[in-house]
């Protein structure tokens, strides 16, 4: 990997509204960061290229499916790091898209949103459903707690949290969920071990949630299942295989709240490109299991990410 240098470049101050959430919030968040301290920097060439990790669905940073302990962006103590991603997934029955953007602050505290919509295609057919899609919008903070992704001997220990609101809640009511918010918390431990197998560098993590959320969310919050939080587990491993490219698998397990659909774990195998600090873009192929009664929900992941 490249070494690291100090960032030189600072940003424009600027101003949010939270009127409009999530897109204004999301471009309003890149634009009034800088207003937060005038010392701090726009991160530049802070930290080694692939250190920030990408754009999970839900906005943090991490993998595709599962947050890491890492923060957004580049920025060292000293800076500011911002992205904006876009993500798709087609399942075969399903497509979702998202949209989102984070902030980093100091290399301390992370700040994210997303917004999400899934297509329900073939079951809106086979239903009838009025509705064509579900919309969810997920506003995340992340701090980290401890340690250094490749300094040190301690691992890199983050604590975050999503809050996450249904835009319309009407079809994940009717299925037998409680509520049509909810949050979820989590943490993570992430370490990048420089001699890994092979003599590649290996990027390793755990991450514990609770949650009360169906499909993360987009069926709703708790059910005639079960109503009350629950401990899952989420796991991803990566080789670096060279300073611009990262393979790995991901594993998140998942609630069982909902009598009407089981909900299985999700499995992501991943190839992710950062041709330089500002651009990446990830490629996977993702294993949903069974969503709202379809089964086999397979298909490609994509998802391009920019940062400043």
């Amino acid at each position: 990997m490249h070494a690291p240098a100090r960032s030189l470049a600072c940003g424009a101050g600027g101003r949010s509204t939270m009127k409009r959430v999530p897109r204004m919030t999301a471009a309003a968040m890149l634009l009034a960061a800088t207003a937060l301290n005038p010392l701090l920097c726009m991160a530049g060439e802070g930290r080694l290229l692939a250190t920030g990790g990408v754009s999970m669905l839900e906005g943090s940073s991490g993998g595709g499916i599962v947050p890491w302990a890492t923060l957004s962006g580049y920025g060292t103590r000293d800076e500011l790091g911002t992205v904006a991603f876009a993500t798709h997934v087609d399942s075969g029955d399903y497509r979702l898209d998202v949209q989102g953007a984070a902030l980093t602050v100091g290399n301390r505290l992370e700040l994210s949103v997303a917004r999400q919509r899934l297509d329900l295609g073939t079951l809106q057919d086979r239903l009838g459903l009025p509705w064509n899609a579900l919309g969810q919008d997920v506003f995340g903070a992340k701090v980290r707690l401890h340690g250094d992704l490749v300094y040190g001997r301690a691992l890199q220990l983050s604590l975050g949290v999503q809050y996450k609101r249904l835009r319309d809640g009407t079809l994940p009511l009717a299925i037998g969920a409680r509520d049509d918010h909810g949050t979820d918390v989590y943490l993570s431990a992430t370490r990048l071990l420089l001699q890994g197998a092979g003599g590649y560098q290996l990027l390793l993590n755990g991450t514990v949630r609770a949650t009360r959320a169906n499909q993360t969310g987009l069926l709703g919050f708790g059910g005639d299942r079960r109503n009350s939080y629950r401990l899952v587990g989420e796991v991803s491993a990566g080789v670096v295989l060279s300073p611009s490219w990262v393979v790995g698998l991901e594993y998140r397990d998942k609630p069982n709240n909902l009598g009407f659909a089981r909900e299985q774990a999700w499995a992501d195998g991943f190839v992710a490109w950062f041709p330089t600090k500002h651009v990446s873009l990830t490629a996977a192929w993702a294993d949903l299991g069974e969503v709202a009664t379809l089964k086999r929900q397979r298909g490609p992941y994509l998802s391009l990410q920019v940062a400043l």
